[in-house]
């Protein structure tokens, strides 16, 4: 866990964890961690759970899990009766869904990079990449 077994001030928890401030606040918003308990001045303090909850956080934000897998993922983390089937479930969803991400911005860059290819790029008013961008397109399925 933490190297602080005290619980620590939002600042502190900023350095250890990596998670700003904002985030923090966001992230109990949100239900994702437990409003902390306060000092008698009104400061959040954050106890070793607390810490280990950012942390997690962070590492499935950083592989790009959205909020609601998140929740899920940290359910299944804080139950140790889970099935290691759930976890995997919800990785190999957001494996394709990332996959699908990455094949429309291969698209969105070849279309881009045709466009380049096509402009002179001189000192000339004419632009296909303009041209292209003011042409009305339809919605894809």
């Amino acid at each position: 866990m933490s190297s602080s077994p005290e619980p620590v001030l939002i600042g502190e928890a900023v350095r250890l964890t990596g998670v700003s401030a904002k985030m923090i606040r966001h992230y109990e918003a949100l239900g994702l961690l437990p409003a902390p308990p306060r000092s008698e001045g009104g400061y959040r303090r954050y106890s070793a759970d607390a810490l280990q909850t950012l942390r997690f956080i962070r590492s499935a934000r950083d592989l790009g899990f959205g909020t609601g897998d998140i929740q899920g993922l940290l359910t299944l983390w804080q139950n140790p009766r889970r099935a290691s089937a759930q976890v995997k479930r919800l990785a190999t969803r957001h494996i394709a869904a990332l996959d699908a991400r990455i094949r429309d911005m291969q698209a969105m860059r070849d279309s881009l990079s045709r466009l380049a290819g096509c402009c002179p790029g001189d000192e000339q008013a004419e632009c296909p990449i303009l041209d292209e961008l003011a042409q009305p397109h339809t919605e894809s399925p």
